[in-house]
């Protein structure tokens, strides 16, 4: 590893992986969590709470890694906004709590804001030169949709097309959000040992014996894009399968925490948080297509697969401190999109 991140060869078959510092330096951490995150496209959780015209929604970006205090605004006509949810004056958070307003008003000083972050007035600011200029505006950002979901970047270092384009046609047309599928699962490791793990379907033979049963492991296969993955596995019986296809499941990873796993009966949705250099937080979101295939197939015993994958995670998460250990070897055949993975986490970092 060089000073200005990991090294990782463009051929799989030379390539090294991650050094086992990536999974344990603090300073690494927080190189990624600047380089990384807060230049990516992440989740905006709950945003279907911002529905009616007028609706005020402060969230903050990826909470516990980011962490940017942001709003989701809706005016009159029906568009939205995200804008930063820091006052232009003196930064106070211009708003709480969720409401219909017709614009924003900061309870520190007084300052207004129309509903598209434009300034419209300030208390006792007479005789202020060059005021008020753009800077006193709310910065907007840009919105990626993904219906019903819906992602925000601070500083995007890619366009929300290049990374959802692989997604956007498996989409089905009508989802419902369950709530009682909405769950998070604290995990002691490294994010990124938690996202090398999910591109693989290498270890499904050896940590999944239920869902090993599922699927037809000959026929695993995975698919690269810029900025996306998409892991293909076929079911072992044929009514478990997509209708009219021999599919169980599309797995799409978005770079670099996202994941958009399609089942037959609709979405599974898991958010990577970073929390610590070894400590992580996964969301996991269910949107409902038809709730009459719920709980059959690979998308079945989502609670069980997840415990097996945290559980590996953390022992990895062992084994990489270990002072006899720091890089290992792709398999060309399975290990193509962790390949993929790195490549990107160490061009972002270069």
């Amino acid at each position: 590893m060089t000073r200005e991140g990991p090294l990782i060869d463009e051929d799989i078959r030379r390539a090294r992986t991650l050094p086992a510092a990536f999974y344990r330096d603090p300073v690494l951490f927080e190189r990624v969590r600047e380089g990384v995150f807060a230049r990516s496209w992440q989740l905006v959780d709950g945003a279907e709470r911002a529905s009616a015209p007028g609706s005020v929604l402060p969230f903050r970006l990826l909470p516990g890694c980011v962490d940017e205090p942001l709003l989701l605004t809706r005016d009159s006509g029906g568009e939205l906004r995200a804008l930063s949810n820091v006052c232009t004056h003196r930064g106070n958070l211009v708003c709480t709590e969720p409401s219909v307003a017709q614009g924003l008003r900061c309870r520190y000083h007084g300052r207004r804001f129309a509903l598209d972050g434009r300034f419209l007035g300030m208390p006792e600011f007479e005789g202020v030169s060059d005021f008020p200029s753009s800077e006193d505006d709310l910065r907007r950002l840009p919105l990626g949709d993904l219906h019903p979901l819906l992602f925000v970047s601070l500083d995007p270092a890619f366009s929300f097309e290049e990374l959802i384009a692989p997604a956007r046609p498996r989409m089905p047309l009508r989802l419902k959000l369950d709530p009682q599928g909405s769950r998070a699962y604290e995990v002691a490791a490294n994010w990124a040992l938690y996202c090398d793990n999910y591109l693989e379907g290498f270890h499904v033979p050896y940590v999944h014996e239920g869902l090993a049963r599922t699927i037809d492991y000959g026929t695993y296969r995975t698919e690269l894009s810029p900025f996306c993955s998409l892991q293909i596995a076929e079911a072992a019986d044929a009514a478990d399968a997509f209708e009219g296809s021999s599919i169980a499941a599309y797995y799409f990873f978005l770079f670099p925490n996202t994941m958009l796993n399609f089942y037959p009966w609709g979405l599974s949705l898991n958010v990577v948080v970073p929390l610590a250099v070894d400590r992580t937080r996964v969301l996991y979101r269910a949107w409902v297509a038809d709730p009459s295939r719920r709980g059959q197939g690979a998308g079945g015993a989502l609670d069980r697969v997840e415990k097996e994958d945290d559980a590996i995670v953390e022992q990895v998460q062992q084994g990489v401190r270990s002072r006899l250990y720091d890089r290992g070897r792709y398999s060309p055949t399975r290990e193509a999109a962790v390949h993929h993975f790195h490549r990107l986490l160490a061009g972002m970092l270069a």
